[in-house]
């Protein structure tokens, strides 16, 4: 067996022992959901142009069920399968494999998934997949790998009770964001059907203050996510003290690419201690906070009808520019203060919730292998000596 030489213990079971390949297809058209299968083990929308594709030939997927793409194991150091549990199915490319367990009294489907999101599976997979091109794991092979599986189903269905349980926590702190998320677009969905709308240029003026005397080195860039981010610039032969300084509450603005990047690159400042950023950009502030939160304002230019208008406005240069002129020419909705100050609170919440659910995300991916340790504990504890 392949795993002999990993010194696997005797009462690790055989993969092949307890699935089976599925191959029902779409022969009647009932089903038009096409997904695609990642790196990251989730089924996608499939990015496909199917337009003038026979979807008879598709293979049709069930909850319970796994799709298995034997292809580029090596290259991208992947076991790519992954357990559909939609209560809808779904067709996927003829190109992969459909199976099932057997007998999910002897094994929960659930248990299998949580056994390839270890990392330590994915190395295995790509250690035994053969020396194509592609690199494969060829299904004969991928049913000769040995996992451990706890005779008693209740141990399996502990272990994945207790994952899905912080999985379903998670999912319902996403729905909480979802909805805010919608109350968030709602708001400014409403406000922008405003008739009185007001120019920029009326709300915002430039600043241009140097570090003339190289006091302030931290030097910042913007990126496409309308993020400060650590410059990538070698400065180290450079005069810093042509660059511009930017403090709190202040904007930065590069007015290049606009049309390539199909952004509008603009950064709200929010930062106690001043940075420097390249002379290349602007920076500009609100006229009058009495007038204009500058929260409010990046919440609207986070706005990705913004980023099309921009793009749309933009020059014919080939960096696609969006000069300051025409810029301060865009015209938004300005509604009474206090509503936007109601705007700014429902958004920062979202945005801490946004992080919150980031670190609860990160705290239960590594929480797999963890619990996978324990099912390998627990059976290697019962081998004969």
């Amino acid at each position: 067996m392949l795993l002999k030489d990993w010194g696997m213990k005797s009462n690790y079971k055989r993969l092949g022992d307890y699935i089976q390949l599925v191959d029902k297809r779409n022969t009647d058209l009932k089903v038009n959901r096409l997904l695609g299968i990642n790196i990251t083990k989730n089924f996608m929308p499939s990015v496909a142009n199917v337009s003038e594709t026979d979807l008879s030939r598709y293979k049709v997927i069930e909850k319970g069920q796994f799709a298995y793409s034997a292809m580029q194991v090596g290259r991208d150091e992947t076991v790519r399968v992954v357990l559909f549990t939609d209560d809808e199915p779904a067709i996927i490319s003829p190109a992969y494999l459909v199976f099932e367990v057997v007998d999910t009294k002897e094994v929960y489907p659930e248990f299998l998934m949580m056994w390839f999101h270890r990392p330590e599976s994915d190395r295995y997979g790509w250690f035994i997949s053969d020396s194509t091109v592609r690199a494969s794991l060829e299904w004969e092979r991928f049913c000769e790998i040995k996992l451990p599986l706890p005779d008693d189903i209740n141990e399996q269905k502990y272990f994945v009770d207790m994952y899905q349980g912080l999985l379903n926590n998670q999912k319902t702190y996403q729905k909480s964001l979802d909805d805010l998320q919608i109350i968030t677009n709602s708001f400014l969905d409403n406000l922008k059907n405003q008739k009185v709308k007001t120019s920029l240029g009326k709300l915002i003026e430039l600043v241009d203050i140097r570090n003339s005397n190289n006091e302030v080195k931290k030097l910042l860039g913007i990126n496409v996510k309308k993020e400060f981010m650590p410059s990538k610039a070698n400065v180290a032969n450079t005069d810093l003290g042509k660059y511009k300084i930017i403090n709190k509450d202040q904007f930065a603005y590069s007015a290049m690419q606009v049309g390539r990047d199909e952004t509008v690159r603009v950064v709200l400042y929010e930062k106690n201690k001043a940075a420097i950023i390249s002379p290349a950009y602007n920076v500009f502030r609100v006229r009058d906070v009495k007038v204009v939160l500058p929260e409010f304002l990046m919440i609207w230019f986070h706005r990705p009808e913004f980023n099309r208008y921009g793009w749309f406005i933009s020059d014919s240069s080939v960096r696609a520019s969006l000069e300051w002129e025409r810029f301060i020419e865009i015209k938004i909705p300005v509604p009474d203060i206090e509503i936007q100050e109601s705007i700014v609170t429902i958004f920062h919440t979202l945005q801490t919730r946004k992080k919150i659910n980031e670190q609860l995300k990160n705290m239960i991916q590594p929480l797999c292998p963890i619990l996978m340790k324990g099912v390998m504990d627990k059976v290697n504890a019962t081998v004969t000596v």
